[in-house]
């Protein structure tokens, strides 16, 4: 337990990444986590396996990693843990968390004035270790993209480590004309699902909107 702004207890909440966009996105809604636990998970997807249930089956598994390696710490043992990952996808094609710039910019031509969905899976594994999880899916358009657009945004640097090769909530945001579904979870983590989970298992989330006294 720790204790909110008005000295009341609050059950710890541990967040299976390292992913700034994600610590931002739950700080935005009120909710701070106690620890960040990133999992080394091969992300590899299976053979046949599609886009959403490859997003749903890494959100689950680094929940359960961090969830195992969380009980093995007696600071944070009856934490509540929270694991997402997010999975871009033309037609069956998972496009890469992309490291190089090679890729990125094979993503941007595919991507390029045309339709892609984003994945978001979402899991939370309560103390007791329940799990409950969400799978949100966003359709998005680009525009068609010019050769000095995709250089420029290449050059930015902003693609790294992003998959799909794009980053929605920066200078990519000028590229995107049309979204459908949402925006906080092509981002990283579905905010409305994400507070349902948490709510659901008993986890104060409004705990964080009540100003000091």
């Amino acid at each position: 337990m720790t204790r909110s702004a008005r000295g009341l207890e609050r059950p710890l909440l541990v967040l299976a990444s390292a992913s700034t966009r994600r610590l931002e996105l739950l700080q935005q809604i009120g909710v701070e986590p106690n620890l960040l636990l990133p999992c080394d998970l091969d992300e590899t997807p299976v053979k046949g396996e599609a886009p959403r249930l490859l997003a749903a089956r890494l959100a689950r598994e680094k929940a359960r990693e961090a969830a195992r390696l969380a009980r093995a710490d007696p600071d944070v043992g009856e934490a509540f843990v929270l694991g997402a990952d997010t999975v871009v996808s033309v037609g069956r094609r998972v496009l890469p968390k992309c490291e190089t710039r090679v890729e990125a910019g094979q993503c941007l031509e595919l991507l390029s004035g045309r339709a892609h969905r984003v994945y978001t899976g979402v899991c939370l594994v309560s103390p007791s270790g329940k799990e409950r999880a969400r799978l949100v899916e966003t359709r998005v358009r680009f525009k068609r993209l010019s050769a000095a657009e995709i250089e420029a945004y290449l050059g930015s640097g902003e693609w790294r480590g992003k998959a799909g090769g794009y980053a929605i909530q920066g200078l990519a945001g000028a590229f995107a004309i049309k979204l459908i579904g949402s925006y906080s979870s092509v981002v990283g983590l579905p905010l409305y699902e994400t507070m349902s989970l948490l709510a659901g298992e008993g986890f104060p989330t409004l705990a964080g909107w009540l100003a000091p006294t």
